[in-house]
């Protein structure tokens, strides 16, 4: 089943799931041979160095007198003193200031491979946005869509199972928590292929929709729009955006995306449940729209796995036809 919520006139979903200062201490001196070795202490890394002092001077003996009935007390010797050069009997190296290792800034949690989060508000983000099947607020937004940059600077881009004709419906771009930053844009009509109308064909199973102009702005002119992409590998890098139905925040997720069969893209992203039917496949080479959620399984019938039909001529004709 695909991925919009159950609304009249649309398919029913699935449900929905998601140096230190290296501390330069004396431990030890020992005088052997007139070397000193004294010991350091850095943590984790004892270590000894050897340091030289200089021999201290002998006493020159006094000689004694002539023995005579009445012995004289031996002369105390006087000791010479140390010469001014000479190094003090400990030395303590300057500080030394260990270098402090930083960890590398981990990435967003949206840009590991694979990984669903929270979509940043960003200028790609607030192209993307739920579209509504009443007023807009929680509950009533049912599918995802995305600007798409075309002549006319009116159009998106959504699934094809995601509606049938244009009443009532209302995209509203970078949605989040019942705002509407960027204006609600009404949508003035739907543009299919020939295969999904006449048989509903998985493989073209996307839309193009007009929405009308907001305060005399096209859609465009206020957000820009993602190219359209019809030629990407099918191992190309994407971002995969949705609107989950039980969420008022747009996720993303980024993955390799590959190739299901002979006109479906795939790609592996947790937690896209329903109502992220439409959601833009945006190469992250190129920053081209190369899929939406949809084709195979209305999207997929698990929320971990999501595919697309392919994008080749047939929706390169679609878009040049609704201009």
């Amino acid at each position: 089943m695909g991925r919009n919520t159950s609304q009249d006139g649309h398919r029913p979903l699935r449900s929905a799931a998601l140096t230190s200062v290296l501390a330069v201490g004396v431990v030890g001196a020992i005088a052997t041979a007139g070397v000193l070795t004294v010991q350091l202490r850095d943590p984790g890394r004892p270590r000894t160095r050897p340091v030289a002092l200089a021999a201290p001077a002998t006493p020159t003996p006094t000689p004694s007198p002539s023995p005579s009935p009445t012995p004289s007390p031996t002369a105390v010797p006087t000791p010479t003193a140390a010469p001014a050069s000479a190094p003090a009997a400990v030395r303590q190296d300057a500080p030394v200031t260990a270098p402090t290792l930083q960890a590398p800034p981990s990435a967003p949690p949206e840009a590991v491979p694979g990984t669903t989060a929270t979509a940043p508000d960003n200028a790609e983000s607030r192209r993307v946005g739920a579209l509504f099947a009443g007023p807009t607020g929680p509950g009533n937004h049912f599918c995802t869509a995305s600007v798409i940059d075309s002549p006319g600077r009116n159009l998106i881009l959504t699934a094809a199972h995601c509606l049938s004709d244009a009443a009532g419906t209302t995209f509203v771009p970078g949605y989040r928590d019942g705002r509407a930053p960027y204006g609600s844009w009404r949508v003035t009509k739907v543009y299919t292929a020939d295969g999904w109308r006449n048989g509903g064909d998985p493989d073209e199973d996307f839309a193009v929709l007009a929405v009308a102009p907001n305060d005399g702005q096209q859609i465009e002119d206020v957000l820009g729009g993602n190219p359209l992409g019809t030629t990407a590998s099918w191992t190309a890098e994407a971002r995969l955006y949705g609107y989950p139905a039980g969420s008022e925040l747009p996720i993303l997720c980024t993955n390799t995306t590959s190739r299901q069969d002979t006109y479906q893209r795939r790609i592996d992203c947790p937690s896209f449940p329903g109502g992220t039917s439409g959601g833009p496949f945006v190469d992250t080479a190129t920053g081209q729209v190369i899929g939406v959620i949809g084709g195979y399984q209305q999207g997929g019938d698990t929320d971990d796995t999501s595919y697309s039909a392919a994008f080749d001529h047939t929706v390169a004709e679609l878009l040049a036809a609704a201009g």
